[in-house]
């Protein structure tokens, strides 16, 4: 049986599905719909989850599909969009203080990341505007930097 998709209920980074989406992970509930960067602005198409489900990909023209987009969401199981290439964020913090601050931040909003040169990379499970205004009163204070245009 297909199943129909025509509405982005959010993103995975979005307070309001993160906690959800945790706990159905914990029970292997999570399905991926995996999309190439260069399929993400097509209105109709359909994909396979990770786990078999047959999708039917019909959104409105002024929707458009981001890594970490939630499809469907129930107390059984979840469908959430990954691009094949992930995009990150690249943070940084000026001293020892500040960067356990970052980390238990993150920690908390339970953000995926990695670590590399002195940078804490946070896995974009959405638009990267959302990231930025989460971390905004870490960035007006001074204790979060952002990678800029190097962002891997």
């Amino acid at each position: 049986m297909v199943q129909i998709l025509d509405t982005i209920l959010g993103y995975a980074s979005e307070p309001r599905f993160s906690e959800a989406l945790h706990e159905l992970e914990h029970h292997d509930r999570v399905e991926v719909l995996t999309i190439a960067p260069d399929d993400v602005a097509r209105r109709r198409f359909r994909l396979t989850t990770d786990r078999g489900t047959d999708c039917a990909i019909n959104l409105p023209r002024e929707i458009g599909l981001s890594d970490g987009a939630v499809l469907a969401l129930s107390k059984d199981r979840a469908i959430v969009v990954r691009l094949s290439q992930r995009e990150w964020l690249a943070l940084s913090a000026p001293d020892p203080s500040a960067a356990l601050e970052l980390g238990y931040f993150i920690g908390n909003l339970h953000w995926k990341v990695r670590f590399a040169e002195n940078r804490i990379y946070v896995a974009l499970e959405g638009p990267r505007q959302t990231y930025l205004d989460r971390l905004e009163g870490l960035l007006a204070e001074g204790k979060v930097a952002v990678g800029g245009e190097g962002d891997a």
